[in-house]
């Protein structure tokens, strides 16, 4: 194939593959040339001109192997049906379009979700306590059953991310994976079913090209698309540094909502959320009704009106429980025990997760009232 007959696309790809040539100082060249067929074209003299591009960088458009690359990832992307985004294409993310260093090209595995109405990243640490999982499952079906059109945005990884993800695949809503790799390969592994998923009720995204594994300093720069893809991000337990902060401090430089679960003062997993609270970065919010009232967002289904299927998402047990509270409340969890036939540690620990999936509220004397109807 003659360099007459590649298709822009080529170059694009190319483009991304140059050292030292960033997001940033991609669009200024294309901005400056045209296209990034023209920059590989132009000669380098007038390159570097362009004010950040030196002699050096200039010099490193003027070499075959990266086209020869480019194709190879062509091929690749032909050849597992993987659609690759320019920034300045129909499909591309909108929010993504907004933010100075978002990729010039983004590779998708599905197609669902790139584009919604609404959309909220939801990120935590990967050390997740029980409490921090029920929560951010809670308030994820939450945000599920009050909107229609909505995306969760996160990485996949272990802890608040994949519980994230799940958490919309039962809802029914489309999610989006952002991973800090090529899609030659899923990390973590143990995530590959999930992901598979994803990619049929949303879609896996990257802007990393197929050759590139799952190195640490990629998912700092992969944090920048989770951020920067969604209206607000959400924080779930995070530790005083780390990945999910880097997201969050992403996302308020964006101009994006931050918002934030508070925790325990002496639980290192909330020192994050809490920092980001006390800070004025993060707005406090503790359920999915929580981050509509923040982010003006009116549910799509009026309160009457939600009622949750039996077979939907609930246990024998939790529909057992359900069942008897709606009959007998308000009701202790003595009563709940005996009528149930479970043993009270059994009931105790039941009613702790349902109260946090906001199903059930609690009043004083410990006696506990339905918070939804069943069908």
């Amino acid at each position: 194939m003659s360099q007459n007959s590649h298709p822009e696309l080529l170059y694009q790809i190319a483009l991304t593959m140059v050292p030292a040539i960033g997001p940033v100082t991609a669009r200024k060249l294309i901005e400056k040339i045209g296209s990034a067929r023209g920059i590989f074209k132009e000669k380098s003299e007038i390159l570097q001109k362009i004010h950040g591009i030196g002699p050096r960088m200039a010099q490193s458009f003027n070499t075959s192997d990266l086209l020869m690359q480019a194709e190879k990832e062509l091929e690749f992307l032909r050849k597992h049906r993987i659609s690759a985004l320019y920034y300045k294409d129909p499909g591309y993310p909108e929010r993504l379009k907004e933010c100075a260093d978002g990729p010039i090209l983004l590779y998708a595995r599905g197609d669902e979700g790139l584009n919604p109405s609404r959309s909220i990243s939801v990120v935590g640490t990967r050390q997740a306590s029980n409490y921090g999982k029920e929560l951010c499952r809670a308030i994820v079906l939450g945000l599920c059953a009050h909107l229609e059109d909505l995306v969760i945005v996160s990485g996949l990884a272990f802890g608040i991310d994949v519980i994230a993800h799940r958490a919309a695949l039962e809802g029914g809503i489309p999610t989006v994976a952002v991973l800090g790799h090529g899609l030659s390969t899923i990390y973590p592994h143990a995530h590959r079913e999930t992901a598979r998923r994803i990619s049929q009720q949303g879609a896996l995204v990257t802007d990393f090209h197929s050759g590139m594994g799952p190195e640490r300093n990629n998912f700092l720069r992969r944090n920048r698309i989770i951020a920067g893809m969604a209206d607000a991000t959400l924080v779930v337990e995070s530790a005083a540094a780390g990945g999910s902060l880097i997201t969050a401090n992403m996302a308020n430089s964006y101009d994006r909502d931050v918002l934030a679960v508070p925790g325990r003062t002496i639980d290192q997993r909330s020192r994050g959320c809490n920092n980001l609270i006390r800070n004025q970065v993060a707005a406090l919010v503790e359920s999915a009704e929580d981050v509509l009232h923040h982010l003006n967002w009116k549910s799509d289904t009026p309160q009457e009106a939600r009622t949750l299927s039996p077979n939907n998402i609930f246990t024998r047990e939790e529909m057992k429980l359900l069942e008897l509270i709606q009959q007998f409340h308000p009701v202790g969890p003595g009563d709940l025990s005996i009528h149930s036939g479970l043993p009270i540690h059994v009931v105790l620990s039941l009613l702790t997760e349902m109260e946090l999936k906001q199903w059930i509220a609690v009043e004083p004397g410990n006696l506990y009232q339905p918070r939804i109807c069943l069908a």
